[in-house]
């Protein structure tokens, strides 16, 4: 998969994975959403954003996971 929306900079945000060279990283968006915000929402919040970049986010965040095992707590 690719992510054109996405980019990754060593001199912007540490580095961490950016929507479109902008200065949000794809940790925000994904948080927010996960707060309950709606896309209308964030991009009330973060103008130069469009929809598709809150998709953007979303799919890159997933596909991180399924490329990685995260530490779960097992129920009983």
């Amino acid at each position: 998969m690719r992510f054109e929306r996405i980019t990754i900079e060593s001199a912007k945000m540490g580095g961490a994975p950016c929507i479109r060279g902008l200065r949000i990283p794809v940790a925000t968006v994904v948080g927010m959403v996960a707060e309950g915000m709606s896309t209308d929402e964030i991009l009330a919040d973060y103008p130069d954003l469009e929809a598709a970049d809150v998709r953007a986010a979303l799919e890159y965040a997933a596909e991180a996971v399924r490329e990685r095992e995260l530490p779960l707590r097992r129920g009983a």
